[in-house]
């Protein structure tokens, strides 16, 4: 399900929900969640106010998000709420905003709402489960046996 993000709304509500966090910038929430959407093998795009910074090498290569920029002519909750009207597909759409106009936008073509506060949540526990479950193994601690060793010295030649 591709998730529809508006980037200065959830920057906002990550404050209110992790103070510990402090501010990050919105190429680290970028970096962030693309590693989310790695996890659960989906794409996005998450949708900025403005022109952005002058240099926009930092979001090339941001795997599975596409970063956007609303422009000076224009703001990010229209950018969104014309693409939720222009999709072909509203249904599997995941519409990532507490702005109530654009949460009404997308419940009207029955797209998928998830609450700023709500998304970055899970986000949060998506991103800290996958290191408690990846086990480091045993041979990394405990290192080769004797005859492990022995084996790799012949075979890189320094038997001697």
């Amino acid at each position: 399900m591709p998730y529809l993000i508006d980037g200065y709304n959830l920057l906002h509500s990550i404050c209110k929900v992790d103070e510990e966090l402090g501010a990050i910038s919105d190429v680290q929430l970028c970096y962030i969640i693309s590693r989310f959407l790695d996890e659960v093998d989906d794409k996005g795009e998450i949708i900025f106010d403005g022109k952005g910074p002058p240099d926009k090498d930092c979001f090339d290569n941001i795997k599975r998000v596409e970063v956007i920029f609303s422009g000076m002519r224009t703001d990010a909750d229209t950018v969104i709420e014309n693409k939720i009207c222009s999709s072909t597909a509203p249904r599997g759409l995941a519409v990532v905003s507490s702005d109530r106009e654009i949460r009404q936008a997308a419940r009207s073509r029955k797209s998928k709402t998830i609450k700023s506060e709500e998304f970055w949540l899970k986000v949060q526990k998506k991103l800290s489960r996958k290191g408690k479950s990846e086990k480091e193994p045993a041979g990394k601690r405990l290192g080769l046996s004797d005859s492990e060793t022995d084996w790799w010295l012949k075979f890189f030649g320094f038997d001697d």
